[in-house]
């Protein structure tokens, strides 16, 4: 890299729903600096802009001093303020007729027949959005229940509102949202859905998409294991064979609920200088995503980042908040330990394993896939077999919905001196104060 290094880069302009290794790098921050990002809302809004070739406005990648691929980054997540007022969200159908293949990417006008056609909204509503060049209602989904939820202003708990007020919003859809200059969505609040009002829930932000750039350009809501299953034979230009997919593909979007503040990723580096980018963050959510959708946002978010070489990984790997891991594998107390040595001295048992907490994301087609895929990702870190992986899990761990169809995280309590030989022991026990 020719330009020199930044201890703090802030990133507010976005790839237009692709990632990958055509889409240029901004920075470089320095190894152990700081990415400030401006985030735009996920899904719903990508998803009702056919001119977006991805389901997401993620951030422009940020390259990373001294990453390369067979490396890793290390991502501490300091901070994730949610800007936004005020979203809407909820199920979905697809229109036909408005898209080859995959609506989230290759979408035309039914009028026209302009590809990826430029948009604008004509007032509020379900057929708010129109074809730029022939005026034609061209969004490609339908939301099937939907709801338009209000934020307090500290931003702790949220409600959702009745048709009288969404329409209200819905009139100041982009600025309620908090849509960044940059961002070229059409904001969700302004097909002002109102199926469910009144309910009160409590805010607890994450980021849905955050990771290093896959090795070959795909849309960037389709970087997993299950939305990627969208590219295989694909009918548009981003199609990739099976093959492709699980080599190339660096699970930036997991939707997985405890990548919030105070969680840790360690993500894949398959191109130069890594390229961390950021999106797609909510409000809140329920394991699993059940709906398919939630409550999208506008946020700030605040990133350190540090290179380790040499460390080549399937995938993520997560160390969420300590309240945030299955009972099972959380580290034992001081107590605990004390109980442990003295049953295995009463048998006789001299060994007793140092261990700690060390989750690994999965994806696939489906949960069963999903749940493969992590199990053999920590097979291969831990440099066990499979079945000793089954086995761990059982005793030290569990396995966890990310998302419906197929994101899980599989986490038991590893043996330290595994972990050291990884060169991650000192991360995972000062994320988890060992």
């Amino acid at each position: 890299m020719s330009q020199k290094a930044q201890e703090t880069v802030r990133v507010n302009t976005f790839t237009g729903g692709l990632v990958g290794p055509s889409i240029p790098m901004t920075g470089p921050v320095a190894d152990g600096g700081t990415i400030i990002a401006e985030t735009a809302p996920g899904c719903w809004g990508p998803m009702i802009t056919p001119s977006f070739r991805g389901g997401h406005e993620v951030t422009t990648p940020v390259a990373v001093e001294g990453a390369n691929p067979g490396d890793a980054i290390v991502i501490r997540i300091r901070k994730i303020h949610v800007t936004s007022d005020a979203t809407a969200s909820g199920t979905m159908s697809f229109v036909e007729g408005r898209y080859k293949g995959d609506p989230f990417v290759a979408r035309f006008c039914p009028e026209c027949g302009t590809e990826n056609p430029p948009t604008r909204l004509e007032g509020t509503g379900p057929e708010a959005v129109r074809c730029a060049k022939c005026g034609a209602e061209v969004n490609p989904f339908r939301v099937t229940n939907g709801y338009t939820i209000v934020f307090d202003r500290e931003r702790q708990v949220g409600v959702t509102v009745g048709s009288a007020v969404a329409e209200e919003l819905a009139k100041e859809a982009a600025r309620v949202m908090a849509l960044p200059k940059a961002s070229q969505q059409n904001p969700i609040v302004a097909l002002r859905p109102a199926d469910i009002a009144g309910v009160a829930t409590r805010l607890r932000p994450f980021i849905g998409n955050i990771g290093t750039t896959p090795s070959v350009d795909m849309p960037d809501s389709h970087n997993a294991g299950d939305f990627g299953q969208f590219l295989i034979g694909a009918p548009h230009q981003y199609a990739l064979s099976k093959e492709q997919l699980e080599e190339s593909r660096t699970d930036g979007h997991m939707d997985i609920d405890s990548v919030r503040e105070g969680a840790v990723l360690i993500c894949p580096v398959k191109v130069a200088g890594g390229g961390v980018y950021i999106g797609d963050v909510h409000a809140m959510q329920g394991d699993g995503e059940i709906a398919g959708h939630t409550t999208d946002v506008s946020a700030e978010v605040t990133l350190e980042v540090r290179v380790i070489k040499g460390l080549k990984l399937g995938g993520p790997i997560l160390l969420p908040p300590v309240e945030d891991l299955p009972y099972l594998a959380r580290p034992l107390s001081a107590a605990e330990k004390e109980q442990a040595r003295r049953l295995a001295a009463s048998v006789g048992q001299e060994l007793l394993e140092d261990a700690a907490p060390i989750q690994v994301v999965g994806t696939g087609a489906n949960l069963n896939e999903a749940t493969d895929n992590g199990v053999a990702r920590m097979a291969d870190l831990l440099g066990v077999s499979k079945e000793e992986v089954l086995n761990r899990v059982t005793l030290t761990g569990g396995v966890e919905i990310g998302r419906l169809p197929g994101v899980v995280t599989v986490t038991l309590l590893a043996p330290v001196a595994r972990l050291e030989e990884l060169g991650i022991a000192e991360i995972v026990k000062g994320q988890y104060g060992l």
